[in-house]
């Protein structure tokens, strides 16, 4: 919505009369979106339309998917699911293809004056035989957390995975600056994703202009061109993947215009550690210093350290659709991580009523090492954190014991390799007084999502550092730390223990944080536990979940035979495997799908 209230999608309407009649607008947590749905539905075969319409969930439909012998497939935020049980013919193929506009080089084909995306699967010959027809929706309000950053005339580098947002936000980008800041703006559409399939491009883009691309490899050719022949202020790039569109990227930046563009990767990490992306951010050269500037920094003598200015001077991370991370300069965040410290961006969310709340990530970060830099840097002279309370201590062994003249932290590490039920390595706590809590813990090889997952849903008093200064704990994949003696070396100096797990799955988690908490492990896994398991927390994940706990706590336990579950997609049987594993049982996949299920066996 424009300052004054009113919707810029109907005052581009009143602009051009021609313009196509849309569905009734939806508003959503004080957004406003608009789609063509009726279009999309319009080129589907009869018979799938009307399952279609007719559906509950036809307001918040993603995808229809068609394969050629396959069942047609619905697809929407809280999962998928078939529409009938009749194979796609090659006949209903072509229906579709023939409502749909051309495809092209990278097999896209759209509905004109409209936002949907057709893409098409082909076989050897290069015949088409399937369809994925996704709903494309004009979003009026996204940009609400970041549109002071829009207005500082700095480009803006956009990250985030498929289906996170970011071609719907670059649109809503695109129509502020052209409408609202009364800016030239050419959007390089090379899919025709942002403005829609046509000449004509959608309203949705307010006053700002579109270039189209013949080809998918040309993109950065017109880039350029649009530069200059078009004398725009901003340009508007989607998905920035090869080397030739980064350099035509700090091209366009060098002559003064603002980016705005989206790029392959979650986070600014993988854009550093990608040698086709990472001029975006300045580009990554090695260093070799002198021996006292090495000696100084407390680092090897070569070193990484950025190569030039950045192409973009402000990155968004859109890890969820109301969460974004912002790194306001790009360079002080790539500097940062070159140096081993953790960044502390901001992050922007937006509450129920609609209020944009900015925090910090990291409030009170300490300085993050990597590991292949931690093992370099120097000893502290006093050891920080909850082990110098004393309360870890090693075991004692009887002098009688094969590991008695060994040192105590690798015979104790040995121990945990030889005991696979054991997550630790022979270090213990005494139980927690509340005063040295929380726990600092350095994962190695370890998710760290899964970690957080398990701390956030348990409410655990831990807290994941990158720093092994600050450690109090070590929590490694047992694999990784038996062969990296230089990071025992380091642990030992450090006095800092090490708990091995076997494998970085949610049960064996749980199991090694609450045994370095010295909390009691919980035989059966209660209703919130349960979402340790999930990934999306959904009720038809929490569904299955529960199947397999009242299917291993009411019969394979107490009656010790085997029970057969429903059939479930293969993400669910992968929670429920896990939630298998929790209590220490086997389980088997078998059957085929969509029939597919587990097979839960008694100790």
């Amino acid at each position: 919505m424009n300052s004054n209230g009113s919707n810029p999608f109907n005052q581009q309407l009143s602009l051009n009369q021609e313009s196509p009649i849309v569905d009734e607008p939806i508003h959503l947590d004080g957004m406003q979106i608009t789609d063509d749905l009726q279009k999309l539905l319009d080129i589907l075969p009869g018979e799938i339309r009307l399952l279609v319409e007719q559906h509950p969930q036809r307001d918040s439909l993603i995808e229809v998917v068609m394969d050629l012998g396959r069942f047609a497939e619905v697809r929407f935020p809280s999962g998928a699911e078939y529409l009938s049980e009749t194979p796609i013919t090659a006949e209903q193929l072509h229906y579709c293809i023939q409502r749909v506009g051309q495809f092209s080089g990278d097999n896209r084909a759209g509905i004109e004056r409209t936002l949907h995306r057709i893409s098409a699967i082909r076989n050897r010959p290069g015949e088409i035989i399937g369809l994925t027809c996704r709903v494309g929706r004009a979003v009026f309000g996204t940009i609400s957390m970041i549109r002071d950053l829009v207005e500082t005339g700095q480009s803006i580098l956009m990250l985030g995975r498929p289906g996170v947002g970011k071609t719907t936000a670059l649109r809503e980008i695109a129509r502020v600056l052209a409408d609202d800041l009364q800016k030239r703006v050419v959007i390089i559409d090379t899919s025709n994703e942002i403005a829609g399939d046509g000449d004509i491009p959608h309203p949705a883009i307010g006053r700002a202009r579109r270039m189209q691309v013949a080809r998918p490899e040309l993109q950065h050719q017109v880039m350029i061109e649009a530069v200059e022949n078009h004398m725009p202020e901003v340009i508007v790039i989607d998905e920035i993947g090869t080397e030739l569109e980064a350099l035509a990227a700090r091209t366009i930046a060098e002559r003064g215009v603002q980016l705005v563009g989206t790029a392959h990767g979650n986070q600014i990490e993988n854009l550093i550690k990608n040698p086709t992306l990472s001029d975006l951010v300045g580009g990554i050269q090695a260093v070799t210093l002198g021996d006292d500037e090495a000696r100084r920094r407390g680092s090897q003598k070569t070193v990484l350290e950025r190569k030039a200015p950045p192409t973009f001077e402000i990155a968004v991370e859109m890890l969820e659709r109301h969460r974004w991370v912002v790194h306001e300069s790009v360079s002080d965040t790539v500097d940062t991580l070159l140096r081993g410290r953790q960044p502390n961006p901001q992050v922007r969310i937006v509450d129920e009523t609609g209020k944009v709340i900015i925090t910090h990530e990291f409030p009170n970060a300490p300085l993050a090492i990597p590991p292949e830099r931690a093992l370099l840097s120097p000893v502290p002279s006093k050891p920080t954190g909850w082990r110098s309370s004393g309360q870890m201590k090693p075991l004692s062994y009887p002098s009688s014991t094969p590991y008695a003249q060994t040192n105590d932290f690798d015979r104790l590490l040995h121990e945990s390799w030889q005991q696979p039920d054991r997550v630790t390595n022979g270090f213990e706590t005494s139980g927690p007084n509340g005063e040295d809590l929380p726990l600092h813990i350095y994962p190695y090889g370890v998710s760290r999502h899964q970690m957080e997952q398990v701390i956030r849903v348990l409410n655990l008093p831990v807290i994941l550092t990158k720093d092994m200064d600050s450690a109090d704990a070590v929590l490694g994949l047992r694999s990784h730390v038996k062969s990296h003696s230089k990071l025992r070396s380091i642990a030992r100096s450090r006095q800092i223990p090490i708990h091995a797990v076997k494998a970085s799955t949610i049960p064996q988690i749980t199991r090694a944080l609450r045994r370095m908490l010295d909390m009691d492990e919980p035989g059966m896994p209660d209703a919130e536990d349960l979402r340790l398991f999930t990934q999306s927390g959904s009720e038809d994940e929490i569904e299955a979940l529960e199947e397999a706990r009242l299917a291993v706590e009411q019969i394979v336990i107490p009656k010790g035979q085997p029970v057969e579950l429903l059939p479930r997609s293969p993400k669910v049987r992968k929670m429920q495997h896990e939630l298998v594993e929790h209590y220490r049982l086997k389980s088997d996949s078998f059957g085929d799908e969509p029939n597919r299920r587990l097979r839960i066996y008694p100790a």
